[in-house]
């Protein structure tokens, strides 16, 4: 008996509610949590500032925004790269990012790295804004490509525009600008 009043409590209330031509709330909507974040402050091999990108986890991948400056004017790469150390020239940040094992860019047939990202282009002015998404990456240790493992990684800036094709690294260049991927949004910038 004890089994079957919720039951009948349960349908007693659907039949009122029918014959009142109402119908049941709707439960209430699941707030959509924000997603954990990342930052990385990037410099120049000289060693001055070349802008911050942040870096937002979502159940898709990863979004990262960035403003840059400081840099030559044209398009120029952007990856992600596999080590969380930037030491000019910045062959300490590794390769690039690459947890699956595949070749380079986003037109070769046997690509692409997770740590491919579009180019940047940066105007006369020497700065960049930009968003762009990093599917099949994510920042917690723990999780399938994730940029916060152990040894850590690092976003860098080419010399020159990836072509997308070419492997291991799209004959973009030197490596102009890198910043290592922190945990956490960046310092609030002083205001001007």
């Amino acid at each position: 008996m004890r089994r079957t009043l919720p039951v009948i409590a349960t349908l007693c209330l659907g039949l009122s509610l029918a014959r009142a031509g109402g119908t049941p709330p709707p439960p209430p909507k699941a707030e959509v949590p924000r997603g954990f974040s990342s930052h990385a402050q990037l410099m120049g091999a000289d060693g001055k500032p070349a802008g911050t990108v942040t870096l937002e986890e979502t159940p898709h991948g990863v979004l990262l925004n960035g403003e840059l400056s400081g840099l030559p004017p044209g398009p120029h790469a952007f990856h992600i790269h596999e080590t969380g150390k930037c030491e000019p020239p910045f062959k300490t940040a590794g390769g690039h990012f690459n947890p699956e094992g595949h070749k380079h860019g986003l037109k070769n047939p046997d690509g692409l790295h997770a740590g491919d990202l579009p180019n940047v282009e940066v105007g006369a002015d020497g700065k960049a804004r930009f968003q762009v998404f990093a599917p099949g990456v994510a920042l917690r240790p723990g999780q399938k490509g994730a940029l916060l493992d152990a040894d850590g990684s690092s976003l860098v800036v080419h010399a020159k525009a990836d072509d997308l094709a070419s492997d291991p690294a799209g004959a973009a260049g030197d490596r102009i600008a890198c910043g290592v991927v922190i945990a956490g949004d960046p310092a609030p910038r002083p205001v001007k």
